[in-house]
């Protein structure tokens, strides 16, 4: 397997000759394209529908604050990952045109880079919240990095499982900004997305089986096969489910996140049905033009649950975050 960047790699396996010999061609596009501002968005949001949710009355500045921090927590998250994975980056077609991979700065920059503003994003959180929140996005950082990034990503298929912790805090974090505390509820919001993200992910995964196999990563498509997968899936869709169903019981959703959370999470599961049934992720297996038009119809059955989850996810925590809002009008 190839290993990881480092600040004493060779940067010419991946920097035209310009960089290689010590000009930087960065630019402050490619610093926030560090980190990975489609993932952040969603991080921000979670957040914020974390903070809303909190019985608690945050002021506003301290609000806004504590979410530029979390947003600069998880940037930050992500440009120590692109940092490390600046190898395997440059051989996948989805993440080559990243900063490190297109040479466009050194690896110890964006190491330098990220260790800055973690450090800044925590500091700043606790001084706009409390220490709570601030170790939280600490080792939400830690556990992206070293234990999902440096770990889980390269040697187990349960990577996304265990990993996907990381992309689940954000909404606790907002939580505990407000409250200083960890309650059923934030473990509530954290559940849910640590539910959704295994079906998100392997979706992705599905179609993209051959990217990840090249560079050695062992996403469960390529260990235990695309239809273990696909099962798999499915199985989490109810899981998720059901965890959704949770704020019901416990006063954080009301009557419109009941009626949203069964229509979306109803479509979730026929989306992850219709994947289930498929060939998707089978490309290999395809033995004629019949069996590859199979596949490539399965393939598009992964491809709308990957979609759709990214909708439902903003979807779900944007009522939860109406519905606390208007609590706090009531």
């Amino acid at each position: 397997m190839s290993q990881p960047a480092s600040i004493d790699s060779n940067p010419e396996e991946f920097m035209p000759v310009s960089q290689a010999a010590g000009l930087s061609l960065a630019e402050p596009r490619d610093y926030f394209a560090l980190m990975k501002p489609r993932v952040m968005s969603l991080v921000v949001f979670t957040a914020w529908a974390g903070l809303v949710c909190a019985p608690d009355v945050m002021p506003m500045w301290k609000a806004i604050a504590s979410i530029i921090c979390i947003a600069a927590g998880a940037g930050a998250s992500g440009a120590l990952n692109m940092w490390y994975d600046a190898d395997i980056d440059a051989e996948m077609s989805r993440t080559k045109k990243r900063p490190l991979p297109q040479g466009k700065m050194r690896p110890r920059n964006a190491l330098g880079f990220g260790i800055i503003i973690s450090a800044a994003s925590v500091w700043m959180l606790y001084v706009a919240s409390n220490w709570v929140a601030a170790a939280l996005l600490a080792f939400t950082i830690f556990f992206y990095l070293v234990i999902y990034t440096m770990w889980l990503k390269r040697s187990t298929p349960q990577n996304i499982v265990i990993g996907g912790a990381a992309g689940a805090f954000p909404p606790m974090i907002g939580y505990a900004a407000v409250t200083g505390s960890i309650t059923v509820d934030s473990v509530v919001l954290f559940l849910i997305t640590f539910m959704w993200t295994p079906p998100h992910f392997w979706a992705l995964a599905l179609y993209k089986t051959g990217d990840y196999g090249r560079v050695g990563i062992p996403m469960m498509p390529n260990v235990a096969g695309a239809k273990s997968t696909r099962l798999q899936m499915f199985i989490y869709s109810l899981v998720l489910f059901v965890v959704c169903l949770v704020p019901l019981y416990t006063g954080l959703g009301g009557p419109l996140y009941a009626v949203a959370a069964i229509g979306l999470n109803l479509g979730f599961v026929a989306l992850a049905f219709k994947v289930w049934k498929s060939r998707a992720g089978e490309r290999a297996e395809a033995s004629d033009e019949a069996s590859l038009y199979d596949v490539q119809k399965g393939d598009r059955a992964a491809r709308n649950l990957f979609a759709y989850s990214i909708i439902y996810l903003f979807a779900i925590f944007g009522v939860l975050a109406a519905e606390g809002l208007l609590r706090g009008f009531v």
